[in-house]
């Protein structure tokens, strides 16, 4: 879904907000992170660059030799905020603000880890795994993560790299088997690298409405290379699942591993995540697992309700959004991250993930959120599985966000630079708790104090972003009468989608869809044009089907609102003898 950046940036008193939706449905949002925009005549260090460049750098300038080792060395980094005495006085404020806010918004479960200067300083759960039972959370409770899982998996992946076993500038063309992105200059280029920052000129969310529809990880990869690329390689910002997942899984196949397995011997068995895995069996078998939740507007109820509605499988797209874990678990990973890669200090401590892969993870790549006046606002980028950016006193703060529009939100925050990160689970649609709690806390324990209502701004974002993403279906006053069903009965097919068949069903026609042939009765609108309820993730109402027919009374072609985002729900009819049923 595309959500105005001049919409963003005004949000929160001119707090800018980064947000990249991970299309879970009209969906959510895989990253969040919150700078506040500052400008450039409160710089002070941007200010004498510019007057050094207008008069002559010698005017003002020290020596040559500094410029050299500062260059060298960078800028220094800024003072730190953050000290144990303030994170001991904010954890209290942090229990109140989560037990409030699940009371203000409903939102049945939450659990909350942070770690400071290596030492998990507060880990708890509230509310419930499922609403209208006695089940609560706690710090073992598993949590689907949404695309929570992206940062995780870069974690993997920069195992892998430290280990010598791949590169992060490997090609990619040979290790996934008939996975090709664009003409053979582009394909032979296409790497790790290139995938897992979301450059890879994919059209955003290619391949999500495959994955509803019910097509598998290695179909879709073959279908991704049908997309044009046009001129985005490497220029241009597109969040995609599972372009992001073919850059894991080409990765994992440089060792022989799959991706579950490997996920789990290379980071959450090292780590002691015993409760953490990438395959959504392990989640269903677990005992203390918190189930998706979705609000619903009851007739006559004063508010709306949480239900436990949907379930949702993510394992085509593992690597991008399937991990399910616990708080206690990503405390673990929290250290990591914040350590160098390296789990306990002294002779008691362990390197997991060697430093400079796991630094490179933290590298801005590439603009993700294009700033409205670059003059006073600062843009948004993303790395490799994070959203990179930096505060007003110009540390650097990392975050990703996570969600299912079917009942999960999720969210990290990392300031390197202080030592300190949060991460914040809820079985609930996203409509911004996790970010409101993570962002409350790290102002209480940079500043003592909550400094923006985060909560407001950030759920009319993801109600904006909940919005449907293809047209509506608006029946007019007087609809024209349909023509006989045998006018659009038939089979139709492309080669992004596949086949679909058209057919009497029960007094009315009936549209089968994907690999299994899922059956979804069509509404008559009015002439030539029907309705479906798309179902999935990426589902909001109802979506047009459109024929278009010849001068013989029979429809020659069909359009799929929904499947038509990138031009790629246009089918033709298939004739007898025409391209088989793929």
């Amino acid at each position: 879904m595309i959500v105005e950046e001049s919409f963003l940036s005004n949000l929160l008193g001119g707090v800018q907000i980064d947000v990249h939706p991970i299309r879970g449905t009209p969906q959510l949002l895989a990253v969040i992170s919150v700078m506040q925009p500052q400008p450039l005549s409160c710089r002070p260090r941007q200010v004498f660059t510019l007057v050094g460049l207008v008069f002559g750098v010698g005017m003002f300038s020290p020596a040559p030799s500094v410029f050299a080792a500062e260059a060298a060395a960078g800028p220094p980094p800024p003072p730190r905020l953050v000290t144990g005495a303030k994170v001991t006085a904010a954890l209290p404020k942090l229990e109140a603000f989560a037990t409030q806010i699940l009371r203000q918004t409903g939102v049945p479960g939450l659990a909350i880890a942070v770690v400071h200067d290596d030492r998990v300083v507060f880990l708890k759960g509230y509310g419930l795994r499922e609403v209208g039972k006695a089940e609560t959370v706690d710090p073992d409770t598993v949590f689907q993560l949404a695309s929570l899982s992206k940062p995780i998996a870069s974690t993997v992946v920069a195992g892998l790299v430290g280990d010598g076993r791949v590169r992060w500038d490997d090609p990619v063309i040979g290790a996934l088997p008939g996975f090709r992105l664009g003409p053979a200059a582009i394909a032979e280029r296409v790497t790790l690298r290139d995938l897992l920052s979301h450059r890879s000129g994919l059209p955003d969310h290619a391949g999500d409405w495959l994955e509803d529809i019910g097509f598998d990880r290695s179909t879709i990869f073959q279908r991704l290379g049908l997309l044009p690329l046009e001129n985005r390689f490497r220029s241009v910002f597109n969040y995609t699942n599972f372009g992001f997942t073919a850059g894991a899984i080409a990765a994992a196949n440089a060792t022989g591993q799959g991706w579950e397995v490997l996920s789990r011997e290379r980071l959450y068995h090292p780590l002691g995540m015993g409760r953490t895995s990438s395959s959504h069996a392990d989640l269903l078998a677990a005992p203390n697992r918190a189930v998706l939740h979705v609000r619903e507007s009851a007739k006559g109820a004063a508010s709306p309700r949480w239900v436990a509605r949907y379930q949702r499988d993510p394992g085509a797209q593992s690597p991008a959004g399937g991990v399910s874990s616990t708080a206690r678990d990503l405390s673990q990973w929290l250290r990591l991250q914040l350590a160098g890669g390296r789990l306990g200090t002294g002779a008691g401590g362990r390197q997991i993930v060697a430093p400079a892969a796991l630094a490179e993870t933290h590298r801005p790549l590439i603009v993700s959120a294009p700033s409205r006046d670059p003059a006073v606002y600062r843009s948004g980028f993303y790395g490799l599985g994070w959203n990179v950016n930096s505060t007003d006193q110009g540390a650097v703060q990392l975050s990703h966000s996570g969600g299912f529009d079917l009942g999960a939100a999720t969210a990290v925050y990392l300031l390197p630079g202080e030592s300190l990160g949060i991460v914040v689970l809820t079985n609930g649609q996203p409509i911004g708790v996790p970010e409101t709690v993570a962002l409350s806390f790290l102002d209480l324990a940079r500043f003592g104090r909550v400094k923006d209502d985060y909560l407001k701004p950030l759920g009319e974002t993801f109600a904006q972003m909940a919005r449907q993403a293809y047209p509506q279906v608006l029946p007019p006053a007087h609809p024209a009468p349909s023509r006989p069903w045998t006018a659009y009965s038939g089979r139709y097919g492309n080669a992004y989608v596949g086949a679909l068949a058209v057919k009497p069903q029960g007094g009315g026609l009936a549209l089968e869809l994907g690999p299994q042939r899922r059956v979804y009765p069509l509404t008559h609108v009015s002439g030539d044009t029907y309705s479906y309820q798309p179902s999935g993730e990426n589902a909001s109402g109802p979506s047009a089907v459109g024929f278009r027919v010849g001068g013989d009374g029979e429809a020659y072609e069909v359009q799929i609102d929904n499947l038509n985002l990138e031009g790629q729900g246009v089918f033709q009819r298939q004739r007898l003898g025409g391209p088989q049923e793929r």
